[in-house]
């Protein structure tokens, strides 16, 4: 059985900007298919607009408010959605009141090498 602690996980900086700790990855268990995360954006701050070729993303905004926009289309977020960015879609979140600590899973697992910009 495998059991992973977020407190215990070491917080990175992704290629997008985002802070992050894996709660389960490559890196830290056996895991082939997805990966999970909690990220953090500060108030007023913003992901670089991305996209990846290959992973399929879920967030899962736990705090905060702000914006998704993927591929151009922009909707208000809160705690409690959940969101979908396909594989090669464009997608920035920001942060407009107060930060957004959200959940991030990726399927196949979260890779820099996998992270695009313009």
């Amino acid at each position: 059985m495998i059991v992973r602690s977020i407190d215990t996980q070491a917080p990175f900086t992704t290629k997008d900007g985002s802070t992050i700790r894996s709660i389960l990855d490559a890196a830290n268990a056996p895991v082939q298919n997805q990966s999970l995360a909690e990220a953090a954006i500060p108030a007023g701050g913003a992901t670089q607009r991305h996209y990846h070729k290959v992973s399929e993303e879920f967030y899962f905004i736990l705090e905060g408010k702000g914006t998704m926009e993927i591929d151009g289309e922009t909707q208000p977020i809160q705690p409690g959605d959940g969101i979908l960015i396909p594989p090669g879609a464009w997608h920035q979140i920001t942060a407009t009141s107060g930060a957004l600590r959200l959940l991030c899973c990726c399927a196949p697992p979260y890779s820099h090498e996998d992270t695009f910009f313009a």
